[in-house]
Parts: C-alpha cells; structure tokens; sequence
C-alpha cells in the first residue's frame, strides 16, 4: 500500500480527486517527454568533473610531448657524440689556430697540416663535451643537419688554385702568416 504525498494531502482535505489526477498526468507526461527527447538534466558536478578530466589529460599529454621531445634531443646528441668520437682527429701540435666561438676566440694547438687543412675547409671544429674536437667535413655536415650549434667553426671551402677570375692569383701569401 503506497502512501504517497498526494494521498496524504487528499485525506487532508488539501487537494480534491481531480486536482491530484490532473498533477500526476501533468507528472508522467513529463516523464514520457523527458525519456523521448533523451534530455537530460545538466548537473553542475558531473560537468565540472568532465572539464577536470580533459584539463588533466591535455595536461598529461603536454608533459608526454616534453618527455618525448627530451628523450628525442639525448638521442640527437648522443649520436653526434659518438659521431665526433669516432672521427675526431688528434690535435697534438704546435701552431696555434685561432677561431670564433660565439662571442670569444679561442685557440686550439693542432700540427701544421691540419691547420691548413682547417682553413681550406676541409676540416671542422665541433664542441665536444668539455672541449673542441677536430674533424672532417663531411662529419661537420651530418653534424649541422642534426644539430648546427654543435658546429663551432668551419671555413667555406676554398676553390682549387687555377681559378681564373681571381684577382689576387698573381700574388703569393706568404708560409708564416698566421691569423
């Protein structure tokens, strides 16, 4: 036996048969409407815990991202540290070689013929670690596609002698001229 409120209030006196009727049609048409048109009701903590949710996993993947691109960036530096290990030439020497390290000169003691070889362009100086490394050209340019801060100085590689529009070929530079 259901005692509902419409009960209570039609033994009361407060509602008569027709009015209480009338309510609960009202009532369950509402209902029927409601379930048809799959409404539903809009609670404000079911919504704010969705916008929490998407907020944190933006938030995840972001950090993902930063992992992922961190993790990318030990890989390529890495790779060029095993390339300058594996292709750096001995510096022991005597003649010193001067080059632009961002704002500072620095100087390195490498033998006479690397020297050259370092001002004709054919070889490179890269950071290494703690240090600078001489190495071939064609390092320094796998290098500079991976990384082109790695790469401290490189000249730009000379022509061959017998060029015929240079306008200086007549004149010999002298052996001892140092920069």
């Amino acid at each position: 036996m259901a005692n509902s409120f419409g009960d209570q209030f039609l033994k009361a006196g407060l509602v008569n048969k027709a009015r209480l009727a009338e309510a609960q049609k009202a009532k369950s048409k509402q209902q029927k409407q409601k379930h048809k048109q799959k409404i539903e009701t809009v609670d404000a903590a079911a919504l704010a815990a969705r916008q929490a949710a998407a907020e944190a996993a933006e938030r995840d993947r972001e950090l993902n991202r930063r992992r992922q691109e961190e993790a990318e960036h030990k890989a390529v530096q890495a790779q060029i540290r095993q390339l300058i290990e594996l292709n750096r030439l001995p510096r022991d020497g005597e003649v010193g070689y001067n080059f632009q390290d961002g704002t500072a000169i620095r100087k390195i003691f490498v033998t006479e013929q690397i020297r050259d070889r370092l001002a004709r362009g054919q070889l490179a100086i890269a950071r290494c670690d703690d240090g600078y490394a001489v190495i071939p050209a064609a390092v320094a340019d796998r290098i500079l596609q991976r990384d082109a801060d790695s790469i401290v100085s490189r000249a730009a590689a000379q022509p061959q002698a017998g060029d015929e529009d240079d306008a200086y070929a007549d004149y010999q530079v002298p052996d001892d001229l140092m920069w």
